[in-house]
């Protein structure tokens, strides 16, 4: 499977990359219900560093993105009825892995590396791509400075114009452009 596909199913929540348990089950070809039951069975398996139980608003946040994000009608269909129902879980990469250990089928296997590698390759990017994060961070600053600055500048500009009305030497100036 193309790794694309599978990273565009990998959401920050709580500061963690996660795949939510629809996504997880669709790609390894089986139900949401039948999924979670597996994981229900072998909960001692999943600590909450490797899964947890979105909340409302995580939900919605994460419901907000993936209308953003072109997917089957089926699923659409499904989320639908389930978003009014159930929360999803989500699954840290830790999570995911341990999911071979509950999962034995050979396509939950083979499928279990390709979402591995599919976090690994994030994580690489984020690694290699630190230094244009930390530029755009540093830029951040700077443009929050030139505000503060072009404030000044405009307060500075405001209390001249105040003064000049102050003293009324607009009306005693000589007119410029067209006279009659």
């Amino acid at each position: 499977m193309n790794l694309t596909i599978i990273q565009k199913k990998i959401f920050e929540i709580r500061g963690q990359k996660v795949m939510l348990d629809f996504d997880l089950a669709e790609l390894y070809e089986v139900e949401t219900k039948v999924f979670n039951q597996a994981i229900k069975r072998n909960l001692e398996s999943f600590p909450e560093d490797f899964m947890f139980q979105l909340t409302r608003i995580e939900w919605k946040s994460v419901e907000n993105q993936l209308i953003d994000i072109m997917w089957s009608q089926t699923v659409t269909t499904y989320q639908k009825y389930r978003r009014e129902r159930y929360l999803p879980y989500a699954f840290t990469e830790h999570g995911v892995t341990m999911l071979a250990s509950v999962l034995r089928s050979p396509k939950a296997r083979k499928m279990n590396i390709e979402i591995v590698r599919a976090f690994i390759a994030l994580r690489k990017w984020a690694i290699e791509h630190r230094d244009i994060m930390e530029q755009l961070s540093e830029l951040k600053q700077r443009i929050g400075e030139h505000d503060v600055q072009l404030s000044q500048i405009y307060d500075a500009i405001e209390n001249l114009l105040d003064s000049k009305v102050e003293e009324k030497k607009w009306e005693e100036r000589e007119r410029i452009g067209f006279k009659k």
